[in-house]
C-alpha cells in the first residue's frame, strides 16, 4: 500500500525531528529532561521504522501511540506556557505525524 509506505518513511523524518527538538531545548535553555524526553522519542520512533520496514502494522502502529503521547504531551506544554515555540509547533507536528501514521496502519 502506498499510503502505508509514504506513512513508514515520514516516522524516520518526525523521529528525527522529535530528537532534534531535544537537542536543541538543551542548547537552548540548558533542559536536560528535553534533552533526554526528545532522545528516548526519537529512538523509540527510530525503532518503530524498523519494525513498520517489515512489519509495517506493527510499526505504524506504535509510531500512532508515540505520536498520540507526544501529542498529549505537547498539548499540555502550549497550554501552560502558551508560547507557539518549541510546544505548538510539536503539537501540530505530532497531531499531521498520528494522522498520517494512523492513516497508513489503517490502510
Amino acid at each position: 500500500n502506498n499510503m502505508a509506505q509514504i506513512a513508514v518513511w515520514i516516522i524516520l523524518v518526525y523521529g528525527f525531528l522529535v530528537a532534534l527538538g531535544g537537542i536543541v531545548g538543551y542548547l537552548k535553555a540548558k533542559s536536560n529532561m528535553s534533552l533526554i524526553s526528545g532522545l528516548v522519542s526519537g529512538v523509540a520512533l527510530l525503532a518503530t521504522w524498523f519494525f513498520a520496514r517489515t512489519t509495517p502494522t506493527t510499526g505504524l502502529g506504535l509510531a500512532t501511540l508515540i505520536a498520540g503521547i507526544l501529542l498529549i504531551i505537547f498539548i499540555v506544554r502550549f497550554v501552560r506556557t502558551r508560547k507557539f515555540m518549541p510546544a505548538g509547533l510539536m503539537m501540530i507536528l505530532s497531531l499531521i505525524s498520528g494522522i498520517v501514521f494512523g492513516m497508513g496502519w489503517l490502510a
